[in-house]
């Protein structure tokens, strides 16, 4: 009888358990139990926790969307780096100048890579603070409740939003390297695709895919350029380097538990922001790090690969001392949060365009100060990883995209390789 006793109170603390953890499940997939959004930090009562999956910067304003897409469906394609039980999203109006209303936005698995169809089943209605209508102001950011969905490691999600009146300019990232869709009326919940006819380059509102997980005990986070953005990856094909890192941690024995956000900007630079005439650019890493990289769900390190666009884009930084104590402040706002931080040794240009001797010799100045220890926790060697060993100055032919600068396949491929997963670990302050 005690036994029998015993037993029956242990089953009702397993179900009591279930239940608070899996909350009140609605017919759209919705957990009521953990709905806390980006304004509650408090995770639900088990032992998984969020982390970023995926996340790209807002980069700009779109041009010539002063109206917004009223009246439209944006299905954006997106890929996640490990996969979790729930999941919820971030949506941006950081460069809106009016309100933007959401009024309709769904989250599903693609039945295919890089295909509008959603998979059978999958297909999840979002909302925010339990609201199925959103107003986003201008320069502000919401995140969606969550849904319960079964998100595989390295899968393809739709994320899709509809707007029902004019918003302004739309907040893009613009070298997604992957097709996103566009549909005439509100199709956000269209599990076939065929109403997505319209073929994109960008990634718009959306800056961010968090899971619940229970194995992913983090994230590394990659501030960077053109070269962490993948800009000359093969598109829809999930070749950037930070692909490839992801595919190491995911796979390789003894490596840490992380996931992989991309915080890359083609064009960025580390001291100057875009210009006017350069908006595509983005903000310096010094106004944006917090935001895009340091501040996203569940990061436990950083990766920083940055400082050749201050050589090389007017106005062009001589100084490398200048360069290196932006890259010590980037250090420094990573430590605040008890972040380790990885950085990259600048990669060969040789033969590019913008290629000039005295260029080249600020680019080594400031590798040498990286490699001997004055800069971050570790290092990892992306110019040794890529340049031709016969031509220092330049990239390895096979790992040349074609334009001297940046990488191929597989030269991202050799860019993951190069970092020492074990560096990804604990917590140091650089010296300086």
């Amino acid at each position: 009888m005690g036994y029998a006793l015993l037993a029956g109170l242990a089953a009702i603390v397993v179900l009591v358990s279930t239940a608070v953890f899996i909350g009140v499940g609605s017919d759209d997939g919705s957990l009521d139990g953990t709905s806390q959004g980006a304004r509650d930090n408090a995770a639900p009562a088990s032992s998984g926790s969020w982390v970023g999956t995926w996340s790209a910067p807002a980069v700009a304003a779109e041009p010539e969307t002063r109206a917004g897409f009223a009246k439209m469906s944006i299905r954006n394609i997106v890929h996640t780096s490990v996969g979790g039980t729930g999941a919820r999203i971030t949506l941006s109006n950081l460069y809106g100048t009016r309100p933007l209303t959401v009024s309709h936005a769904t989250l599903a698995l693609a039945a295919a890579p890089s295909n509008p169809t959603a998979a059978t089943g999958t297909m999840r209605r979002l909302t925010f603070d339990k609201s199925r209508t959103v107003t986003i102001a201008p320069g502000r950011t919401v995140t969606s409740d969550a849904v319960r969905l079964n998100v595989p490691h390295a899968a393809d999600l739709l994320v899709t939003t509809y707007s029902p009146s004019p918003s302004g300019p739309v907040t893009y990232h613009p070298y997604a390297r992957q097709t996103s869709y566009i549909a005439q009326g509100d199709r956000a919940d269209e599990t076939s695709g065929t109403a997505f006819t319209q073929q994109s380059p960008y990634w718009r509102y959306l800056t961010a895919v968090d899971v619940w997980t229970h194995e992913t005990r983090g994230a590394v986070a990659v501030l960077g350029d053109s070269i962490t953005d993948g800009i000359t990856s093969s598109p829809g094909a999930n070749r950037r380097w930070t692909d490839f890192l992801a595919e190491r941690l995911r796979t390789e024995r003894n490596a840490p538990s992380y996931s992989v956000l991309n915080g890359g900007i083609s064009g960025n630079r580390v001291l100057v922001d875009g210009s006017r005439y350069s908006p595509n650019n983005g903000p310096s890493a010094l106004t944006r790090a917090e935001r895009d990289v340091l501040s996203r769900t569940g990061v436990k390190a950083v990766v920083i690969e940055m400082g050749l666009n201050d050589i090389i884009k007017p106005p062009r930084q001589h100084n490398a001392d200048q360069i290196v104590d932006g890259l010590r402040q980037l250090v420094r706002a990573a430590h605040a949060r008890g972040l380790r931080v990885v950085g990259g040794t600048l990669t060969p240009f040789g033969g590019h365009r913008g290629y000039r001797p005295h260029l080249d010799a600020t680019r080594q100045q400031v590798n040498e100060q990286i490699r001997a220890g004055k800069v971050f926790d570790s290092v990892v060697d992306f110019d040794a990883a890529l340049r031709d060993p016969a031509n220092p100055n330049r990239l390895r032919p096979a790992y040349d995209s074609g334009d001297h600068l940046h990488p191929s396949d597989n030269g991202y491929r050799a860019m993951a390789e190069a970092l020492d997963l074990k560096e990804l670990r604990g917590s140091s302050p650089a010296r300086t």
